[in-house]
């Protein structure tokens, strides 16, 4: 769990911080979620999902305005924090704690009290066939 600060900056947990100062040079895009938090690409994936729905059909025009529209550069400072949108971190409900998770290629930041609730739903119903599958080793 991470703080939003008084100027809208998010730290970067340690673990990941120094993997994209050394990789992408600190080099994010911040994005909205159809889910309902904020989406934080390391730059080339963010360029590979751009150029991806570039081939999107015309119905999926909404979809890419979402993504694209909302998409902005940033970058961590020497503090390893991020300086969020004041318009995204309304529109995700960012405002003292967040979970920053990683998602394979991506980060999400998600509004703590938000991302609990989610999570009791999906919970509360029944588990996938494939995850109930799924063996662990």
């Amino acid at each position: 769990m991470v703080k939003v600060d008084e100027k809208g900056r998010v730290t970067v947990p340690a673990k990941f911080a120094a993997m994209l100062k050394e990789t992408v040079g600190g080099q994010l895009v911040v994005a909205k979620s159809p889910d309902g938090c904020l989406s934080l690409y390391p730059l080339p994936v963010w360029e590979q999902f751009e150029a991806d729905m570039r081939a999107w059909p015309l119905e999926m025009d909404g979809w890419r305005r979402l993504y694209v529209g909302s998409a902005t550069d940033v970058e961590l400072d020497g503090s390893a924090r991020v300086n969020i949108p004041p318009e995204l971190r309304k529109w995700a409900a960012l405002e003292r704690e967040v979970k920053f998770m990683g998602v394979g290629a991506y980060f999400e930041l998600w509004d703590a009290a938000r991302y609990d609730e989610r999570e009791a739903q999906m919970l509360a119903g029944a588990r996938p066939e494939t995850l109930q599958k799924a063996v662990i080793r």
